[in-house]
């Protein structure tokens, strides 16, 4: 059984930084394709980020230049958020894809495994 549980989330001013963690139980994560999306109320669930097993990375077009996804050996999956704006403001979620090694897709539905989101209020 995948448990994936974020952390790090906060409320921050424009301009701020946060580090946003996801550590994982059960299944060794980093063979697989792992990711950040995130969800404001009445809008449907997006990419922010995602990374493949080699380390490859996309990101999402608003997210480029500021935020940075990266993973440890100990299971934890990170995204580094700077120079925040308002309109981060969002429930952010980790995810696994255990069905591929390489990220492909912003397709929430490939992503199997999630956890159970972290609060980023930006001012």
């Amino acid at each position: 059984h995948v448990q994936l549980v974020e952390s790090g989330g906060g409320s921050v001013q424009a301009g701020g930084s946060l580090r946003l963690a996801c550590t994982t139980a059960g299944h060794p994560y980093t063979s697989y394709c792992t990711g950040w999306f995130r969800q404001i109320p009445g809008k449907e669930r997006e990419g922010v980020a995602v990374i493949s097993s080699d380390g490859g990375a996309m990101y999402e077009d608003s997210a480029k230049g500021r935020f940075t996804i990266s993973k440890d050996n100990a299971n934890t999956l990170y995204l580094q958020m700077n120079s925040l704006k308002p309109e981060d403001t969002a429930m952010y979620y980790c995810a696994v894809d255990l069905t591929h090694s390489s990220c492909y897709t912003w397709n929430t539905a490939t992503y199997q495994h999630w956890g159970q989101g972290t609060q980023v209020t930006v001012s």
